[in-house]
Parts: C-alpha cells; sequence; structure tokens
C-alpha cells in the first residue's frame, strides 16, 4: 500500500467531510504541520472508518489555529479513507487499520508496512506523545486506554479521563506500537454521533499541544481510577446470536451495553442459551488462553458471570461483534498492584 506524506495541510481539508477524503487524498496521509516546539504531537484518526469524531475533532482544532502558529509541531495519521467512504469499520478483504501496527501477529498484511513506515517517521521526528482517537458502538463513559502503566502514560490519559484502562491485547494496536517511541495512549470518545465526544477531543488534542513536558511523578490515587483488562470476549462463528427474542444459540440481555464500566456481582445474568444448543464463549486472557470458565458459568440454561467483573465494549452491534468482539473484561488496579 502506498502512503501519502505532506508537509502541508491538504487544500479543501478543512471543509471536508469524512465520506469525501477517499475522493480528496486518495488514500491513507501523513502530514506534518510546523509548530514552535519541533518535537511533534502524533495523533492518529480514522484507524476505523466508522469512527469520526478523530477527524471532526482534528478539523476544529486546525481551523482554531488556521491564522496562527501552532504550540508544538503536529503530525496526523489519517486511516482508512476508503472504508470512511463507506461508513464501514473496514472493507471486506481490508485488515484492520487497528491490528496492524508494529508488533501485529498479521506481519504479511500489505498494512502492517504501511504503519511501520508511519511509526519509523514518528521515531525519527522524535515524537513528543501519541493519540489514537477512537469511538465505540456501546455505551461507555470516555476513558483513556494505555499499554505501559508508566507515570507520563498515566499522566498522559488522565488529561483526557479519571478513567483509565491499561492493556496488553488486542495486539498490533497503535497505541502499543507508538509506546515504543514516547508516552501514547487511546482515547475513547463515546458514540460518533456525540457532539460532546468532538468538542472532548478537540480541547484534549489542543491541551497536548500546550504541554512543555509530561511530568514523570506518580498521578495521584484519587485522581485516576485505572483498570487492567484481563479478556477478550468473541462469540465463535458458529454460534447463532442476538438480542431479541429467537431461535439463535444464544440470546444476549438486550440492555447488555448498558452493563459496561458497572462492577458485576457473580451470578450475573447475561443471556439464555437455547436448549440443547452448545455454547461456549471464546474468552482469552493476556497470554492468549482460554479463561472461559474462570469468568462464566451456565446454570438452567443461563450464561452467568462466575466472579465479579467490569465489561467494557460490550456492543449491540451483531457487525462489529462479528469482525472484532464481544466486549472486554476488566479487573480493578490498585495501586499497590502497578
Amino acid at each position: 500500500m502506498m502512503l501519502n506524506e505532506m508537509e502541508n495541510l491538504p487544500d479543501g481539508l478543512l471543509d471536508a467531510s469524512v465520506e469525501s477524503l477517499a475522493a480528496l487524498l486518495g488514500g491513507p496521509t501523513l502530514m506534518h504541520l510546523p509548530g514552535r516546539r519541533p518535537q511533534p504531537l502524533f495523533v492518529t484518526v480514522l484507524a476505523h472508518g466508522n469512527e469520526s469524531t478523530g477527524f471532526y475533532a482534528l478539523q476544529a482544532l486546525l481551523r482554531k489555529y488556521r491564522d496562527q502558529e501552532l504550540p508544538r509541531a503536529l503530525s496526523v495519521f489519517i486511516g482508512n479513507v476508503d472504508a470512511a467512504a463507506e461508513g464501514q469499520r473496514f472493507l471486506d478483504g481490508q485488515a484492520d487499520y487497528n491490528r496492524v501496527w508494529p508488533g501485529t501477529e498479521q506481519q504479511d498484511a500489505p498494512e502492517a508496512l504501511m504503519m511501520q513506515q508511519v511509526v519509523d517517521s514518528q521515531r525519527a521526528r522524535r515524537a513528543f506523545a501519541s493519540i489514537d482517537v477512537h469511538n465505540n458502538t456501546g455505551i461507555n463513559p470516555h476513558y483513556g486506554c494505555i499499554n505501559r502503566v508508566d507515570n507520563q502514560f498515566l499522566h498522559l490519559a488522565s488529561l483526557f479521563s479519571r478513567t483509565v484502562v491499561y492493556f496488553i491485547r488486542p495486539l498490533g494496536v497503535q497505541s502499543m506500537a507508538m509506546s515504543c517511541v514516547c508516552p501514547a495512549v487511546t482515547i475513547e470518545c463515546g458514540k460518533p454521533d456525540h457532539e460532546y465526544g468532538m468538542a472532548h477531543a478537540c480541547d484534549y488534542m489542543d491541551a497536548c499541544l500546550h504541554l512543555n513536558e509530561l511530568p514523570q511523578h506518580p498521578v495521584a490515587s484519587h485522581d485516576v481510577d485505572l483498570f487492567h483488562t484481563v479478556a477478550i470476549v468473541k462469540i465463535p462463528g458458529d454460534i447463532s446470536f442476538g438480542f431479541d427474542e429467537g431461535v439463535a444459540d444464544l440470546q444476549l440481555v438486550r440492555n447488555l451495553d448498558h452493563l459496561n464500566f458497572r462492577e458485576l456481582p457473580a451470578g450475573t445474568a447475561l443471556g439464555r442459551i437455547r436448549p440443547g444448543a452448545a455454547v461456549r464463549l471464546d474468552v482469552s486472557d493476556d497470554n492468549n488462553q482460554s479463561v472461559h470458565d474462570r469468568y462464566f458459568s451456565v446454570e438452567d440454561n443461563t450464561l452467568l458471570t462466575a466472579r465479579p467483573l467490569m465489561p467494557s465494549m460490550f456492543t449491540l452491534d451483531e457487525k462489529i461483534i462479528r469482525q472484532d468482539c464481544l466486549g472486554y473484561l476488566m479487573e480493578r488496579l490498585l495501586p499497590e498492584n502497578t
């Protein structure tokens, strides 16, 4: 794949819709814009084509500085513009743009070489910090994700939200690749049609542009709620599922996404299993080991939590569930565990 790389703002970008970017840019594009401080803030938007908040937040930020110098140099990677034209996470035949960064298990994917180029560019420019902007489809608060429990990473994330999630799987994500270059965070800005998400992301990027440095001292424990993603939950392809009464193997509760970021007690019902159906979720931990029985049990054809846990990113979007996962399981990470 060809990466467009430029040292200027393309004409028309500040007024473009995400659907028009494929025609305007011609493909994934890396822009470098100068600022008073030379080490750039690196921002990735549209890693998923249906997550538009990051791009519109970037537009708002750049309009603000249309006639003035940026406080710090800014590098921007605009990712899957072809999927954005169709309003899709990614298109058939494409890799997921947030699973093919350095460290990926999909090293032969053509997109992986492009992401390596992007990371190499930011290493050469000595990037100051990295922000990857995302939306999600379920009901979730705004929160930051980090891949290293490090004071600078925690300060970067807590500047966006006091809710911070530490994870090391899935592999091949932008923030994990960039964590080898500079402090890096993924920010989750709610659903893409929420205007507050765009305003929050814009204000956050602006605040990061004004930072002189990221503190090395610990974040005060009362300023952050830190969680660890302990498992990824997927529904195997041979298991049918739904959210309404029907004949599917697994009927999940209709308000499943309302359970996100709620600490659920053991015995919480998540769905009903069709009598006679062999249903076993694909639940894997940080070591990619199956941990289904640690977190789930089945009693009287009801899928239950087997221990206290907190879900995140549980979604009702059946396509996202098939393309990616049902969601994640988290546990609170106490200060003494960091």
